[in-house]
């Protein structure tokens, strides 16, 4: 398993950007989703950085949802990610010790499950695995 980011929601992201610049980080890569109406900014240390083209090791992600939202008990923070060799077996090895999934893999690429107190983590698949049963037909569960 490797530790991928952290994802918080922000309202002002040049204020935000300028903030972590403050810190030490920058911006590595951007993503604009018109259909979901969201920009992804993604920011690193440069001791986190790799080649050009590359994830850095560890991110900050930043999502600007364009239509305003106020912020309240924490929905700003939004989970932690991991890659992961096997997400069907990992998510199972989950299930198996009372894990509810929240987001199954039906993709067979991403997955959410919370911790005890209730933080979401991401699961993201390694590569790529075929959608396969039981993931693939299972339905959300509560939110992630």
């Amino acid at each position: 398993m490797k530790y991928l980011h952290t994802m918080i929601r922000v309202s002002d992201p040049d204020a935000t950007i300028a903030f972590f610049e403050l810190l030490g980080l920058r911006e590595v890569r951007r993503i604009d989703n018109e259909k979901g109406r969201f920009t992804l900014i993604f920011l690193a240390t440069p001791e986190d950085m790799n080649a050009p083209g590359e994830r850095a090791n560890a991110e900050v992600e930043l999502t600007h949802n364009w239509d305003p939202e106020d912020y309240t008990g924490g929905r700003n923070f939004g989970h932690l990610a991991y890659r992961v060799d096997n997400i069907y077996e990992t998510c199972q090895r989950l299930l198996d010790h009372g894990y509810v999934i929240h987001r199954p893999p039906r993709d067979g690429h991403m997955a959410f499950v919370k911790t005890p107190d209730g933080i979401s983590i991401e699961l993201l698949q390694d590569g790529t695995l075929e959608p396969a049963e039981p993931w693939a037909s299972m339905p959300n569960t509560g939110t992630w």
